[in-house]
């Protein structure tokens, strides 16, 4: 079967940076002509100069064993020292690390020196719980200090971490605390989430306990609990220890090690097609210094000036990367918001930016549709005019929504860094470093300084510009996984079995190179659609729909189709400014040719569905398959991960 995705959309416009902003850009041209030089010695100066290392290494890459990477091997550092001590110790501990805002308005300003101090204490509460180097602790906590505090804590002691998302069930919770084996659960009695509290601790004691007939869990010994929502809960006497009774009455003295670069940092759990989670592996050096990196020269990082704001829960990669990891270890100012965007008003993102005077704001494309939803008027209340770099993680962005962000929340001057990379790659790998190049509204554009990477056929082989295929990166980087944990079998297959002859990594993303040689990411290859011979991506028809004035987000599936083979079978959310003035009479079908027209007969939906919501997980992305089961009139599948449950059933009915 060919791998060859055929692409019919086309997006010319073009935005240079301002003369301003380039003029005191950190990331440069000059990056690129080092790495190209020689990539090794590139990440190497990389590593001496943006970390502090106890013992410097000699060594820059392992790669005697592919695919099980070694980066900086002999060098040994402290991962906490880097993100806190050092910056006290250079005359920052008065800088605030976190600027906190809590959904129910509570707020809360930690400074570098305060954020150590809590560190060390917790350090010296799990050292006397008995957490040694390569014990694992799991966290399940919301966005709060604490949360930041108890991930440095750990990987203060060498040990390892695996952060559970705050909004997985008991069950999720389980499997991931029994395949790490964790020793130590820390977590909160709740947090806020949507205007109410929502409990953690009752999840952490059900996990905990003999629940659906899996017997007692058997390895953890002690639980941490923040007092954060002042909801009842169940305590469990020797198991279960109060925050704000043993960190506070801790020492605040604690003598840090220095651990190998290689010394496991965290396992975060990625759900699996079979169903069991997979612990996705990271390290320390090597992770610590891509992360750094990637947020200094892309995120155009000026710690002293900058506002620094990540949307992500640390549930996610992009929250341990760049909320706790990279911009603490640039010594940078960050927001930190516990709750929802829309509570308690729509408004919400840009009261906090116009309060705080963020300057960087980092954010998913699911959240940037869903204020084109609620329109414009909302944002145009606040000033947002402290902006001065905008970015999109997660998924592709569909052009309309980047020029949407540009326009409306940049107000037609923020450059926008379009960015991939995954839970495996650790930290950036595409992106655009914005002082340097004209933007394109919809790609991804360039690998990172360092990175390599190709478009390639179902061979291996590179495509060339105009053609799409499939991603893979071709050689070993920093930042990337080194294992799944417990499973290296399953690491190998997952990744690199389908181009073992090349030693390529491949996560089945499908992408094109544009008459540039620029990267467009096409969504997962598995969401590819055969329509008569003809293999379309679901994020080009979403984006032409996108492009439409009534159309605020949509979703794409291919449908069985006697016929064609598939069949296009659109999802859509009708924008509210839409609505307040026109009839949805004839727009389904209005859809559908506005679709031939933009991007050619071949790709115009047999079916539009106008919906009000979509299936979404807790991280924003949508699950395609539950639209396939109402597309092709099966029963919907398990809809556990979603954010709204409920979801399903309405669109159910809608299509019906």
């Amino acid at each position: 079967m060919s791998t060859q995705i055929d692409h019919l959309l086309n997006e010319t416009r073009r935005f240079a940076p301002k003369k301003k902003f380039v003029a005191q850009a950190v990331g440069t041209p000059e990056l690129f002509e080092e790495a190209a030089a020689d990539r090794l010695e590139f990440w190497a100066n990389q590593a001496r100069t943006l970390l502090h290392w106890d013992k410097p290494f000699t060594q820059t890459l392992d790669w005697s064993n592919p695919p099980f990477a070694k980066w900086f091997a002999d060098g040994e550092l402290n991962v906490a020292y880097n993100c806190l001590d050092r910056h006290v110790e250079a005359g920052n501990g008065e800088r605030v690390a976190l600027l906190w805002e809590g959904e129910n308005g509570d707020e809360r300003r930690v400074t570098y020196a305060e954020m150590t101090d809590e560190v060390k204490r917790l350090a010296n509460v799990l050292t006397d719980l008995g957490i040694v180097q390569g014990d694992r602790v799991a966290i399940y906590m919301p966005m709060i200090p604490e949360a930041i505090a108890a991930m440095l804590a750990v990987a203060r002691l060498g040990a390892i971490h695996s952060v559970v998302f705050g909004g997985f069930s008991a069950d999720s919770l389980r499997s991931r605390i029994d395949d790490a084996g964790a020793k130590v659960v820390i977590t909160a009695d709740g947090g806020y989430r949507k205007g109410k509290v929502s409990a953690l601790k009752p999840a952490v004691d059900l996990a905990l306990a003999d629940h659906n007939g899996m017997g007692e869990q058997g390895t953890v010994e002690h639980v941490i609990v923040v007092k954060r929502g002042g909801n009842e809960v169940e305590w469990t006497e020797g198991r279960d220890l109060w925050w704000h009774d043993v960190v506070p009455a801790a020492s605040n003295v604690h003598q840090y090690e220095a651990f190998p670069s290689e010394n496991p940092l965290f396992i975060l759990y990625t759900s699996g097609t079979t169903g069991k989670p997979k612990g996705i592996l990271h390290t320390s050096g090597g992770y610590l210094t891509q992360a750094t990196f990637t947020n200094r020269v892309a995120h155009d990082l000026h710690p002293e000036t900058d506002v620094f704001w990540c949307t992500a829960d640390i549930g996610w990669v992009t929250g341990h990367t760049y909320v706790t990891y990279a911009p603490l270890s640039n010594g940078a100012t960050q927001v930190m918001y516990e709750g929802t965007p829309d509570t308690p008003h729509p408004g919400r993102w840009w009261d906090i930016i116009q309060k705080y005077g963020v300057t960087t704001l980092y954010a998913a494309p699911t959240a940037i549709r869903s204020f084109m939803k609620t329109g414009r008027k909302i944002p145009k209340q606040y000033d947002l005019s402290s902006l001065r770099l905008l970015g999109s993680v997660g998924e592709p962005i569909n052009p309309e929504a980047w020029m949407w962000y540009r326009k409306v929340i940049g107000g037609k001057k923020t450059p926008i860094i379009d960015t991939w990379w995954q839970t495996e790659t650790g930290a950036m790998m595409i992106s655009v470093l914005p002082g340097v190049a004209e933007t394109k509204p919809g790609s991804a554009q360039v690998p990172i300084p360092g990175i390599s990477l190709d478009v390639v056929d179902e061979q291996g082989e590179h495509v060339g510009n105009g053609n799409g295929g499939l991603l893979v990166i071709t050689e070993p980087w920093p930042a990337m996984l080194r294992g799944i944990w417990g499973d290296p079998d399953r690491f190998v297959e997952t990744y690199w079995e389908k181009f073992a002859d090349k030693g390529y990594y491949f996560a089945g993303d499908g992408a094109r190179l544009d008459e540039d040689g620029d990267v467009w990411l096409l969504g997962r290859v598995d969401d590819v659609m055969n329509v008569s011979g003809h293999r379309l991506s679901t994020t080009e028809i979403e984006s032409a729909l996108v492009a439409n004035e009534a159309v605020a987000e949509a979703a794409v599936v291919g449908a069985a189709d006697e016929t064609t083979g598939q069949a296009v079978a659109a999802f859509v959310i009708i924008k509210e400014s839409y609505l307040a003035e026109h009839s949805i009479e004839g727009l389904a079908q209005e859809l559908r040719l506005w679709v031939g027209e933009q991007i050619g007969p071949i790709a115009r939906p047999r079916d539009v569905y106008i919906v009000e919501e979509l299936p979404k997980t807790r991280s924003g992305k949508i699950m395609r398959r539950l639209l396939k089961d109402v597309a092709e009139g099966r029963e919907v599948g398990d809809t556990t991960t979603l954010a709204d449950t409920s979801v399903m059933s309405v669109i159910s009915a809608q299509v019906r």
